[in-house]
């Protein structure tokens, strides 16, 4: 019989073509219509039909030729005699574009359907609620606590999570002002710095004008919170509904704008010698039942995004509870409207690299559903940050490592000369900075582990919702910032993810791990012990 070797590309896909063309398959062209569905591609979870220019069929045609090694036409001719044949493989950048009338039964698909569970931060976030219903797994020991503020419930939980940070925020900060350092994680030593600094940037409040007195009661307010609290969380059991600790105890608008004031606007306060000894015994015995009280920092600072978009559009980091919930009611846009809006907690003792803050886009493969089936990629890269983190200052460019984000701002004049100019890092790297500041084991011992850990949980907590055909596959790129104690927390998984460079490491990347995803899902069919490069298999059920 005659082996089928017919393929279909759709979307910026060089490299698949040359690799695909080099095994001797035939290229079946994608129709070119007026009307394209345009892909946020480089990071696209929801799909939007839009109307394109006429250009962009011109713009795919140059995409084509760029890698185009047929000066002879050969590839030309062969996809000519081929254009009424059935593709059996199809890469497409998203899964609407597909014309359904040229699948057949056997043919394989780089997509599934329904992955909005998890490549959606609204969906990722509904998905980890329910974990602990699914899996012996707390969320919270890897993700961000989480809102969707179009449900009522989530509103509702996310309001009083707020005012329960700022309770124990205020504790800390009560404690700082005092000379404590509480519940400090393991520090990694600064290199950079000289030695014994630390190389996370944390605010200082002592500085400002405390303005007028702060009402005395604002201590002892935050304590009876904070114990209210433990005590619920003492009794949590998981098939009930918990009581609210405290939602009425005291007057939360007059206390929650006294914490801005100790927070942002440098404010003082005074501890008793019993209430030093309350707050750092109430926030050690909150820290053995709350994963994130230690990430979480002082300050309360909040992610406000818009559930279903990518690139970093639309996204918000913000300190006060009712504008962030007025920025959500009263945004417009289609995209973006009030049922569409996550609000996640910002991960605020980060690590950063030369005072600049990064994320790791981490990428895998599901070959399957059902047994549920998981390779991940051993190499992967770092973004960076244009200008110095800070936490008193959120605009998008210190907080947003998203490179579409990225590359609309100049790098900062107090940059350190050391981040790379092109924002971009691969795991070598920052492996060899490990090593440099002598944590050479961290990425073997924890983050990869824990990577992995958070890739799973995701997947597992949304396989219920994806709808998949055998012999298909999918590649995914997941995104995480990195603890001050070395804690990867997962920020978001995207479908599609990006195969533009936009560096000397992401092009080498890119190119490798698109090379070795044809390895595993078409030549690992015909010979099960050929190579696979840096894939490695980590689940199978």
């Amino acid at each position: 019989a005659q082996e089928k070797k017919i393929f279909m590309v759709q979307g910026p896909y060089p490299i698949i073509r040359r690799l695909l063309r080099a095994r001797g398959w035939v290229e079946r062209k994608a129709p070119s219509t007026g009307r394209q569905l345009e892909q946020h591609c480089g990071d696209q979870n929801r799909q939007r039909l839009q109307t394109a220019p006429s250009s962009a069929g011109a713009r795919q045609r140059e995409e084509e030729e760029q890698c185009d090694e047929d000066p002879l036409g050969i590839h030309r001719l062969m996809s000519h005699l081929a254009r009424d044949q059935l593709p059996n493989f199809i890469w497409t950048n998203f899964l609407e574009t597909v014309d359904r009338q040229l699948l057949r039964d056997d043919s394989v698909l780089n997509h599934y359907a329904r992955v909005d569970a998890f490549t959606t931060k609204e969906g990722l976030c509904l998905s980890l609620q329910n974990l602990p219903w699914i899996e012996q797994a707390d969320p919270n020991a890897f993700f961000p606590r989480c809102y969707r503020l179009g449900t009522r419930d989530d509103r509702e939980a996310f309001i009083e999570d707020f005012r329960l940070t700022a309770a124990r925020s205020l504790l800390k900060l009560a404690l700082e002002e005092a000379g404590d350092r509480p519940l400090r994680t393991e520090q990694v030593p600064n290199s950079d710095n000289g030695e014994g600094e630390s190389h996370i940037s944390h605010p200082k409040h002592s500085t400002a004008q405390p303005g007028s007195p702060l009402y005395p009661e604002l201590v002892e307010e935050a304590l009876e919170v904070c114990k209210q609290h433990l005590g619920v969380l003492q009794h949590e059991d998981i098939d009930r509904n918990t009581p609210s600790p405290c939602r009425t105890c005291i007057d939360w608008d007059n206390f929650l704008q006294q914490y801005y004031r100790v927070a942002h606007e440098g404010a003082g306060l005074v501890l008793t010698r019993q209430q030093r000894k309350q707050c750092q015994n109430l926030l050690q015995r909150l820290a053995e039942k709350l994963p994130q009280l230690d990430m979480e920092g002082k300050l309360n600072v909040w992610i406000l995004k818009p559930g279903a978009e990518s690139q970093g559009r639309g996204i918000i980091c913000m300190t006060r509870l009712e504008e962030m919930l007025q920025l959500a009611w009263s945004c417009t846009a289609p995209s973006v409207q009030v049922g569409r809006w996550v609000v996640q907690k910002y991960v605020e003792r980060l690590m950063t690299i030369f005072g600049t803050k990064f994320d790791i886009r981490q990428w895998f493969v599901v070959t399957d559903w059902k047994p549920l089936t998981v390779w991940f990629y051993q190499d992967c890269y770092l973004r960076f940050c244009s200008r110095p983190f800070s936490l008193h200052h959120l605009e998008r460019a210190r907080h947003l490592c998203n490179v579409s984000v990225q590359k609309w701002y100049k790098t900062s004049p107090d940059l350190d000369p050391r981040v790379p100019p092109d924002k971009i890092w691969s795991n070598k790297q920052f492996q060899e900075y490990l090593a440099q500041v002598g944590q050479g084991d961290a990425w073997h011992e924890v983050l990869v582990p824990g990577m992995k850990a958070a890739i799973l949980n995701a997947l597992r907590s949304a396989r219920d919702r994806v709808r998949f055909c055998k012999g298909n596959f999918e590649l995914y790129g997941a995104d995480f910032v990195v603890g001050e104690n070395l804690q990867p927390w997962l920020l978001e998984i995207n479908s599609c993810p990006t195969m533009s460079p936009s560096s000397a490491v992401t092009r080498q990347l890119c190119a490798n791990v698109q090379r070795d995803t044809l390895r595993l899902v078409l030549d690992r069919k015909d010979n099960p012990t050929c190579s696979i490069g840096a894939f490695e298999l980590i689940y199978k059920e």
